[in-house]
């Protein structure tokens, strides 16, 4: 695992919060939840990739094999 991941997640994570408190200063909450929603979705699809990665690999290593054909 790299650790660019990493610091691709905690660059979302702050750039989320920055955008969300300048929409929550600007009077524009409801925006301001959906673009926290937004960065919480995109972390979260990065973080299943590196889950489906992290499977295949331990697929590979035992050589589970589920289907039999």
């Amino acid at each position: 695992m790299d650790v660019d991941i990493i610091f691709k997640i905690a660059a979302i994570g702050i750039l989320t919060a920055v955008v969300g408190q300048i929409l929550r200063n600007s009077g524009k909450e409801d925006i301001s939840t959906l673009a926290t929603l937004a960065g919480v979705v995109i972390v979260l699809f990065m973080v299943i990739g590196l889950i489906g990665d992290l499977f295949s690999s331990v697929k590979t290593i035992f050589n589970f094999n589920i289907l039999p054909f």
